[in-house]
């Protein structure tokens, strides 16, 4: 449709050709405007056109930063706690949300269904699933809850983790447990890990006859270690448990066939390694455990099916999930498998240069980590393995010697991970290595 053809369009048509299907969009001069700046630009694709990033982009390490708002003078290397989304998308976000405040009655009630459900087909494409299956929420602990608030367990129900599971969801294990009765069983994983195997026996043997539900990390947040969820999700079914993959650091990270992994529910965050803006995550469901599934907050929409309900639970922004699309085609700009590749090594290399300088252990061998690792610190770090001596850790890393890093408290120790992401090079984790050798001042 040209400028023209618009101005001229009924007014319901001119509101779905401006705003649906992630890029059929007319921009307005404004939106020219951002879009030279920003890097995106509306390019021929099919018979529409599509939203993507064309600005030059001159490989990764330093040359990259420029493209998202990092503070100057710091070190970031935990990009895994809270990502950091290009300026690009939080522009186009940004544009979503100029939109709803232009209108919010209409863009809310007529505009938002139709692109929410095209921003989560995007998003489904991505991970190789179904539209129909795939919802958005704030964040993969958001999903996560869904599902435990959603299922029923009786007393006696075992609910099985890990000692490496997050904190945050073995906390919403708890809950559920101390009102239903069920019993949360937590299998022991030794760190450093030696290799898969040493993962799936450590399940296993904690699977019982019980066990109503499994709850596998994809990749483990205080590690950085990848689990072999299909293997394990095989086993776990095969004794008649539900399995949940907390996939919260995995969106980008590793390549996706969502649906194959046989999973009954994967929950994911798209502002992590995705860089989506902050509060993008989502839930897939396999089609068959959808009808059970609710949302946090329950809304208009009840009893309407999977999607439905939680597309709209009550108003709020939407332009993070709107923004989704973006944030995959910036990564795709970049070249997926090539930022990988680099993600990859660099961590690795770091790792294993600060690990050597410290003389302490990684979390596991390289190929068990994608774009995170975890090296114990030193003996002059370390004290009591609590989360309050991490977080005062952190927060001194980041105070006194611009770190931003992140502190684990691991098997009764103190350990740093350190994450890599397409802005860093290896000269980002040097200070963290000549402090770690010093000591805390």
């Amino acid at each position: 449709m040209s400028p023209t053809s618009c101005q001229t369009a009924p007014p319901r048509a001119r509101r779905v050709k401006d705003y649906i299907d992630c890029g059929k969009i007319v921009s307005t001069k404004l939106d020219a405007e951002n879009a030279t700046r920003s890097g995106w630009n509306d390019v021929a694709s099919g018979s529409s056109r599509q939203r993507r990033y064309t600005r030059p982009v001159s490989g990764f390490g330093q040359s990259l930063r420029r493209e998202f708002r990092l503070e100057p003078g710091v070190d970031f290397i935990n990009h895994g706690s809270f990502g950091a989304a290009p300026v690009a998308v939080l522009a186009e976000a940004e544009r979503w949300r100029s939109r709803m405040e232009a209108n919010p009655d209409d863009f809310l009630r007529d505009v938002l269904p139709a692109a929410l459900r095209a921003a989560a087909a995007e998003l489904a494409r991505f991970v190789r699933a179904e539209p129909t299956d795939v919802a958005f929420v704030e964040n993969a602990t958001a999903a996560i809850s869904a599902v435990l608030r959603s299922l029923e367990f009786r007393p006696g129900d075992e609910i099985l983790l890990s000692s490496q599971s997050y904190g945050a969801v073995r906390q919403a294990v708890r809950f559920v447990c101390d009102r239903t009765g069920a019993k949360p069983v937590e299998a022991r994983v030794r760190v450093p890990v030696s290799d898969r195997a040493e993962l799936i026996d450590a399940l296993v043997q904690a699977l019982g006859p019980r066990t109503r539900l499994v709850i596998v990390d994809h990749v483990s947040s205080p590690s950085g270690v990848i689990w072999p969820v299909a293997e394990i999700i095989a086993l776990a079914r095969s004794q008649g448990a539900r399995v949940l993959v907390d996939g919260a650091h995995a969106p980008g990270q590793l390549e996706l066939d969502l649906p194959a992994l046989g999973a009954d529910w994967y929950a994911g965050n798209c502002h992590k390694w995705l860089f989506a803006a902050r509060g993008c995550g989502f839930l897939w469901s396999r089609r068959e455990a959808q009808r059970e599934l609710h949302p946090l907050a329950i809304s208009h929409a009840y009893g309407s099916g999977f999607t439905a309900e939680f597309d709209w639970t009550g108003t709020r922004d939407f332009s993070a999930w709107l923004a989704c699309g973006p944030g995959i085609r910036f990564l795709q700009a970049l070249g997926t498998e090539a930022a990988r590749a680099y993600c990859h090594s660099l961590v690795v290399a770091a790792g294993d240069q600060i690990a050597r300088a410290w003389g302490e252990p990684l979390g596991g061998p390289p190929h068990l980590h994608g774009f995170m690792m975890a090296v114990r610190l030193p003996p002059r770090w370390q004290r009591a393995a609590t989360r309050e001596n991490a977080a005062q850790l952190q927060s001194l890393l980041m105070r006194e010697h611009r770190v931003a890093v992140a502190v684990m408290p691991i098997g009764g120790a103190l350990w740093t991970r350190i994450s890599a992401q397409v802005y860093n090079s290896a000269q980002d984790y040097e200070r963290l290595l000549e402090v770690g050798l010093r000591g805390p001042d």
